[in-house]
């Protein structure tokens, strides 16, 4: 990972409102660098808090999956993703296969304000960082014996 870091930003509907608060909170870090979110999320982030957000779809709608095959392409390097714990989501799949995708490249995935707050504090944020990558290509490798 570079300096500059791609940090995808999602958010649940009840808790739109804590990612805009967290980052209004911390504006003048998250403006060093690419922000990256949902359809929803990133355009309320942009319109209340100023920051410039590249923008998916909105996560029913598939932008849970394109964050996601954008993570696989090594095109995001952190996520923050407060998504609700008491709330059923029609998506459901896409965001466990998200979560799932960020653990799988190996990416800082923050879920809560705390994490969050961990991670963007963490003096790794604005540097570089080599991330290990799993070669998980050797479990789906089969011998065919003839």
């Amino acid at each position: 990972m570079a300096r500059k870091k791609n940090i995808a930003l999602v958010a649940h509907d009840h808790r739109k409102e804590d990612l805009i608060d967290w980052c209004d909170f911390n504006q003048g870090s998250l403006s060093k660098h690419n922000l990256f979110g949902t359809g929803t999320t990133g355009q309320l982030i942009a319109d209340k808090v100023g920051l410039d957000v590249n923008r998916f779809s909105s996560g029913p709608l598939g932008g849970d999956l394109q964050i996601g095959a954008a993570i696989s392409k090594h095109e995001i390097d952190m996520m923050i993703f407060f998504w609700d714990p008491l709330q059923a989501q029609p998506h459901d799949v896409d965001v466990k296969a998200l979560l799932r995708i960020g653990v799988l490249y190996n990416i800082p995935v923050a879920c809560n304000r705390s994490s969050a707050d961990f991670m963007i504090s963490s003096d790794l944020f604005d540097e570089e960082y080599g991330r290990f990558l799993v070669d998980y290509s050797q479990r789906f490798t089969k011998k065919i014996e003839e």
